[in-house]
């Protein structure tokens, strides 16, 4: 397989620790247009409550939720009052931040040595990595293979965190491309960034809020659905699309090198799904067809590795309307034949705060499905 590379990881650090010590997330489950209205209306009017960590857009369908200890027995009463279905997915989100967190600091002690024993870096496979280790790391890793790997800073976010640019070629000019991102949602692909909420943290303009929902603020079909123009609302736009610095530096970077860019992947969390454009209709893309095909067969090799079932179609038609995202815009806006969103695990266990011991298989179960679909488009 002889590919062109492009990895970008576009991470928001955030700027205080906040801790969720007896906070819990409910999965409830919205039996019909009626109780589906009254988890819209929540999301919408007290979302500096209530933490929807899946959108409320279908019914009997799951949705997770955090919700803070001060105010679980006015949300029980409330899915009681509507009879909505719910039960406690994680019956403390500290506790299971806390042993995230232990499991990194013990990574961190555990350094990888060569051979001579010296040390090398501190990233390993057995815990979560913060921005200044992912950085250690890709260095390190450009210096020892130079003549297959090199990095760069496109630019930086907000908080002036760097947007880390990863070419992998084996040399030579006209080589298809395959472009891969990052951090847009929630990376857990690899242990190579934490997990990071899809707001940047710039301050919205008129409101004391922090945050734009950057998958909603790409210029295709920008605002006609599935996101909103009020700045304290989670899916908030951004007000104008490419309004942040991290989605204009995305979007600079690859039209850089669309010309030669096949296959564009966004790498999310969680849910377990492929997606396809486009975001903003049911309608499918001209070439759905050979979309949905090359998905089958990555998503096949995937779950051969451990048996992990994914989802396979197209966005607005598995999961809800969502105007703005980076997949449409790389297929509609860049001209790349082929563009997925990569929901990964779980299906809502442990929602956002995945084990690290899932770092592995997760990343060996991914990687069989890009093989699939970088020997596929290489070959057309």
């Amino acid at each position: 397989m002889r590919a062109l590379f492009f990895f970008l990881a576009t991470i928001s650090a955030i700027a205080a620790q906040k801790h969720y010590n007896g906070y819990q997330v409910f999965e409830v489950n919205a039996k019909d247009k009626t109780s589906l209205e009254v988890l819209i209306k929540l999301q919408n009017e007290r979302s500096d409550v209530y933490d929807f960590w899946t959108e409320p857009r279908n019914t009997n369908r799951p949705i997770d939720i955090m919700v803070p200890p001060a105010f679980t027995k006015i949300f029980v009463d409330l899915m009681q009052a509507f009879d909505i279905d719910y039960k406690v997915k994680i019956a403390d989100v500290e506790r299971v931040i806390e042993a995230n967190r232990k499991e990194r600091e013990s990574g961190v002690r555990n350094k990888l040595r060569s051979r001579s024993g010296a040390p090398r870096y501190s990233l390993n496979w057995e815990s979560y990595s913060d921005l200044p280790v992912i950085e250690e790391f890709l260095n390190e890793l450009a210096a020892a293979y130079p003549n297959l790997m090199t990095t760069s800073v496109v630019g930086q976010s907000y908080e002036g965190n760097n947007m880390n640019l990863v070419k992998i070629s084996t040399g030579g000019s006209g080589k298809k491309a395959i472009f891969i991102d990052g951090g847009i949602s929630c990376l857990l692909l690899t242990p190579m960034a934490i997990v990071t909420p899809s707001l940047q943290m710039g301050p919205n303009e008129g409101s004391a809020c922090i945050g734009t929902d950057m998958n909603r603020n790409f210029d295709f079909h920008w605002d006609e659905g599935g996101s909103s123009d009020l700045p304290c609302a989670e899916t908030y736009n951004g007000g104008a699309a490419f309004s942040e610095i991290e989605s204009r530096v995305i979007r600079d970077t690859i039209l850089g090198i669309a010309n030669q860019t096949v296959v564009y992947l966004t790498v999310h969390s969680y849910g377990q799904y492929w997606l396809t454009p486009w975001g903003y209709t049911a309608e499918l893309p001209a070439n759905y067809d050979q979309l949905y095909d090359l998905a089958v067969r990555a998503v096949d090799k995937l779950t051969a590795v451990y048996g992990t079932q994914y989802t396979i179609g197209s966005s607005t038609n598995v999961l809800y309307v969502n105007t703005g995202p980076s997949d449409d815009w790389a297929m509609g806006g860049a001209g790349i034949p082929y563009a997925y969103t990569l929901e990964l695990r779980d299906t809502g266990k442990y929602g956002f705060e995945l084990p690290a011991d899932q770092i592995i298989p997760n990343n060996l179960e991914t990687w069989e499905a890009i093989k699939v679909v970088a020997e596929d488009v290489m070959a057309m």
